[in-house]
């Protein structure tokens, strides 16, 4: 089922309203407000009784459903504090769980205008959000530039779907041939389908972890995906050269990704795009392995088990690939990548540790705002921690206070770790700030639309 774009008609609709939603908080408190879209979507709105004039709109990530709750903040810690410094912050539900971008972007528009309906017209809009939420906040950027001042990507989705979805294929795909499998990549008929593709993935890769070739190969497929050896904040960082504790990181990480997003999201996003949105004809493994971050420790493993790498990266390579459906490539790159054409400031931060949206995205975001001439527009910025969307308060407060200092300014001041750490400590000194130089290493499998070539 494709979901049409409904931005072009979110102000009719909205004139279907015919109640205002009733404040739930204390005159001397926050403005708290629930509400319905006429799409379905519900939103929140806290407003503090001193508005600073500044509206953040937060766009939630992945949610995989049935319950389906708005959200205007990224935790309740970084809310509290926001409410604390005068803003106000709204956020819808989508109307749709799930890979929701055609319902997303106008919910989201739709609870801005339903806000200045309310409240009246802000003096500063940022678009913000985490995750999934970093692809909403990015399209919206994108496409309503007059609507917003500027964004914050967290954590983003920022590579676009399509690359997203071929560079999730890449890792189950060397799992399947390296491993004897014969589990269905794509095409998932079903939930259920997409569950006992997982688990039986899942069963060859915990058997495959007690040997030494079998953790060497796990190693080869989680490269692909540039997971990084240090993955989860319970983990302990491994030594630089402790091959088998950067392994054992990655294990528990590859498990994940066969669990969360390479079979159960595949199978809802290919529901949506009318069939696989993903391919690896012409892609050569052995290539992308050198380009991987994590390429030494493959070799060393390899070297280790007595396993030839080459050997399996020809396997791969002969192995019969995976073929995309060319309209369901074209619904994803029409709804879910992006052109690079930035018209106003964007911040976008990440953890170096992030397993399922590799800090690598944030390269592919580079190369898409270059090439389209937006360069001057975007920063970014890197956490040292491990895990997805690790962030603590005082971290996205930095964040959020250096892009309304360019937008303030016209320049873009501050953005060093040093800087991005001195302004978090004062926003919040009770959280961590581990801003750090960093800069990660390519994309293994870009998509975007300011590259004609992409498109093949």
């Amino acid at each position: 089922m494709r979901h049409g774009t409904r931005i072009a008609c979110t102000t009719a609709l909205l004139l279907t309203l015919t109640t205002a939603p009733a404040a739930t908080a204390a005159d001397t408190g926050p403005t708290h407000v629930d509400g319905q879209l006429p799409s379905g979507a519900t939103y929140m709105m806290d407003v503090p009784t001193t508005w600073n004039g500044t509206v953040l709109l937060f766009s939630h990530g992945y949610n995989a459903g049935p319950a389906n709750p708005a959200q205007d903040a990224p935790d309740a810690a970084t809310k509290a504090l926001l409410l604390q410094q005068g803003y106000a912050l709204i956020g819808s539900s989508y109307a749709s769980t799930g890979w929701a971008v055609t319902d997303a972007v106008p919910d989201q528009l739709a609870t801005l205008k339903t806000f200045t309906t309310r409240f009246g017209q802000a003096s500063r809009t940022i678009a913000w959000g985490r995750s999934y939420g970093g692809l909403v906040t990015t399209a919206i950027a994108e496409r309503a530039p007059d609507e917003i001042d500027g964004s914050l990507s967290m954590c983003g989705l920022v590579h676009g779907g399509v690359a997203n979805w071929n560079n999730t294929l890449d890792p189950v795909f060397a799992l399947k041939t390296l491993l004897g499998s014969d589990v269905p990549l794509v095409n998932l008929p079903s939930q259920e389908a997409a569950t006992d593709a997982a688990n039986t993935l899942t069963a060859k890769v915990d058997s495959a972890q007690s040997t030494a070739e079998g953790r060497a190969r796990i190693a080869l497929a989680a490269a692909l995906h540039n997971i990084p050896v240090w993955n989860a904040p319970t983990q302990t960082r491994p030594a630089a050269t402790d091959w088998d504790a950067q392994q054992a990181n990655q294990y528990d990480a590859v498990k994940g990704l066969l669990k969360i997003a390479a079979f159960n999201r595949r199978q809802e996003a290919e529901t949506r795009a009318g069939g696989n949105m993903s391919w690896n004809t012409g892609i050569d493994y052995a290539r992308l392995l050198g380009e991987s971050s994590v390429r030494k420790e493959v070799s060393e493993l390899y070297k280790k088990a007595g396993l030839s790498l080459t050997k399996d990266l020809a396997a791969l390579n002969r192995a019969p690939r995976v073929t995309a459906d060319p309209a369901a490539v074209a619904w994803m790159s029409t709804t879910s990548s992006f052109t690079g054409k930035l018209a106003k400031p964007q911040l976008s931060i990440h953890t170096i540790g992030d397993p399922l949206v590799p800090v690598q995205t944030e390269s592919a975001l580079r190369r898409a705002v270059t090439a389209a001439g937006s360069a001057p527009l975007l920063r970014q910025a890197y956490v040292d921690n491990a895990g997805h969307c690790t962030f603590s308060p005082a971290e996205q407060l930095a964040a959020l206070h250096t892009l309304e200092d360019r937008l303030t300014t016209g320049s873009w001041q501050g953005t060093d770790p040093a800087s991005l750490n001195a302004r978090a400590t004062a926003a919040d000194p009770t959280t961590p700030t581990r801003y750090i130089t960093y800069r990660p290493t390519p994309y293994l499998r870009p998509y975007d639309l300011a590259h004609p070539a992409d498109r093949r």
